[in-house]
């Protein structure tokens, strides 16, 4: 969950280990509850780091590049769009016929968000922020993953400061949920 580094180094370790999560789910056998452990890791490693994100990355990415505002709003766009396909997920179990349909849309999603994050928003940030900044928003975004919600709340406020009101309160109802159930562990 935290990595160390800048900014731009914590979260493309996050995105390494959510590539991984995905190939442990083809590896897994169709059907499976190794499946279904595996979604709700996926699951729980990107609701941390989009809520991370939402409350740090994108407010920077607002305050210190050109068309920052677009940015960060396509940004949390493509996080909805995940969201939604996260909390359909929540519903299914590994035999449902729409399971591995929605997963293999879950990542094409993912896929390209990563994309576009890591070729383009990334290397923006490093030419245009100085890199004390970059290391504090790294600190400040594995502090958010601690607290952050493990659950998908599509509904909730994806900008501060309603975001960062909310999202450590939704974080420690989702980590007692998933102590109750053992998700996660």
């Amino acid at each position: 969950m935290g990595h160390g580094g800048d900014v731009i180094q914590e979260l493309t370790t996050d995105h390494r280990e959510v590539d991984d999560l995905f190939n442990q789910f083809d590896d897994a056998a169709p059907g499976s509850t190794d499946r279904k452990r595996l979604v709700d890791a996926i699951t729980i490693e990107l609701v941390r780091h989009s809520v991370a994100e939402e409350m740090h990355l994108y407010p920077a990415v607002r305050e210190h590049l050109e068309g920052g505002d677009a940015l960060a709003d396509k940004e949390i766009d493509d996080h909805g769009r995940v969201e939604q396909l996260l909390k359909g997920l929540e519903m299914q179990e590994p035999i449902d016929p729409d399971f591995e349909r929605m997963v293999r849309e879950l990542r094409t999603e993912v896929t390209a968000h990563v994309d576009d994050e890591e070729n383009h928003l990334f290397s923006q940030l490093r030419h245009h922020v100085q890199q004390p900044v970059l290391n504090q928003l790294g600190e400040k975004v594995r502090e958010a993953k601690k607290t952050a919600p493990t659950r998908p709340h599509p509904a909730a406020p994806s900008t501060p400061p309603a975001n960062k009101a909310l999202a450590p309160g939704l974080g420690l109802v989702d980590r007692a949920r998933d102590y109750v159930t053992g998700r996660g562990q």
